[in-house]
């Protein structure tokens, strides 16, 4: 597998003035990042792609819908194609940044609703979308790893059992689905064969403890986790996925209003030491 961290802990847009911090993650025994795309030029993700690469790490992105007025699944016309430009500029720059996988949300605007699951209308246009985002994925050596989230985030995709029948649809190999473990913990009855269920299909797989802190604090069994991994044969992305309310912009987003880490140092290298312990456990 390969251990890697998404840089939301850190910051919602990275700069030149993170990669001190960027750097250290090497030195603690992570394979690479996962860099939140939300905003910012192609050009720039090609600049952090340079960076990135003097630091030997590897980086995979998370990007959003981040508003209804760029919907890719509305039924409005006009707001679909806002929704599918912004698509397209979310791989872009996942392109020039040199990403393995393009992953996160990326189906509906997340605390949006409309009162119901999603229609077959806007599962047939977003299967449509990222279909074709995935053959554009695919021509650049690159997958997506589509997210669900609970059910309190988003209404479009929140169980393995609906992403399994989400895959199928899109019908690209290309198209995948990033497993959350925070997300699953508040919709799956059971983990293990949630896993089972997505199984060839994980592209990136989040390690999140049930409150976002650090894992092995909370009462997630990521060792059973794991050992179904294994027994798949999943060799890919282990990305610690962990939030804090240091960050205004982001703590927002995620509704966390307290330390859920004592400091950076601490997050980074007692999370490195877990996933890696636990997987090699398991």
């Amino acid at each position: 597998m390969k251990l890697g961290i998404n840089l939301l802990c850190l910051t919602d847009f990275v700069e030149e003035r993170h990669l001190d911090n960027i750097g250290r993650l090497r030195d603690l025994g992570y394979d690479g990042v996962e860099v939140p795309v939300l905003s910012g030029k192609v050009s720039h993700y090609e600049r952090l792609g340079r960076e990135l690469d003097g630091l030997g790490l590897g980086r995979s992105t998370t990007s959003i819908v981040p508003t209804p007025e760029a919907n890719p699944v509305s039924c409005d016309a006009e707001v679909r194609a806002r929704g599918l430009s912004h698509l397209d500029w979310a791989l872009d720059c996942a392109i020039a940044l040199g990403a393995e996988s393009m992953g996160g949300p990326f189906h509906a605007p997340i605390g949006f609703f409309t009162g119901r699951g999603a229609s077959e209308d806007e599962l047939k246009y977003g299967a449509d979308a990222h279909h074709a985002l995935a053959e554009r994925a695919a021509a650049n050596g690159m997958h997506l790893s589509l997210e669900p989230l609970n059910r309190f985030e988003t209404y479009f995709l929140n169980t393995m059992e609906q992403a399994r029948a989400y895959v199928d649809r899109v019908a690209h190999p290309a198209f995948k689905i990033m497993y959350d473990t925070f997300h699953a913990n508040v919709e799956e009855r059971r983990p293990e064969a949630a896993i089972r269920l997505i199984g060839q299909d994980i592209g990136v797989f989040h390690v999140s403890e049930n409150d976002r802190g650090i894992p092995g604090r909370g009462h997630i069994e990521f060792g059973a986790m794991f050992t179904v991994l294994k027994e798949l044969g999943y060799d890919g992305w282990l990305t610690l996925e962990a939030f804090g309310a240091g960050l205004p912009a982001i703590a927002t987003a995620t509704r966390v209003w307290r330390p859920l880490f004592p400091d950076f140092d601490t997050l980074f290298s007692e999370s490195a030491t877990f996933i890696r312990k636990t997987w090699a456990a398991a």
